[in-house]
């Protein structure tokens, strides 16, 4: 099925998650292939909880589970500091199949927290 024409959307659902990056690949938020949605990411922000030292992140858009571009590339976050990735005024859409994913210098320094809108 293919993602809805968001002009007559039937529902948005409203959704925030939260994870801790690890220092592989983490998926921060998935729209599965047939799912017949869009989500509209409104905010994505990283923040590191370790109080001494700074961790690098990068963050990528996975398009149709094949192709990956970047929004933030090996970006130092200092400790007991937080990076915007997305904010409402650069939102962007999830097609089917895509995800947003993000990769750590360092394990259990980082958390991702992603505010998005489910459209069906």
């Amino acid at each position: 099925m293919a993602a809805p024409n968001i002009v007559n959307v039937a529902t948005i659902t409203g959704k925030t998650v939260g994870v801790a990056v690890a220092a592989t690949t983490t998926t921060i938020v998935t729209n599965a292939a047939s799912s017949g949605k869009v989500f509209k990411i409104n905010a994505l922000t990283i923040a590191n909880i370790d109080g001494t030292s700074a961790a690098d992140i990068t963050v990528e858009v996975l398009k149709n589970g094949t192709t990956a571009y970047k929004l933030a590339n090996t970006i130092t976050v200092p400790p007991d500091a937080t990076l915007v990735v997305i904010a409402k005024d650069t939102a962007l859409y999830l097609e089917e199949n895509d995800t947003i994913r993000a990769v750590a210098s360092a394990a259990g320094d980082l958390e991702a927290v992603c505010s998005y809108e489910e459209i069906s």
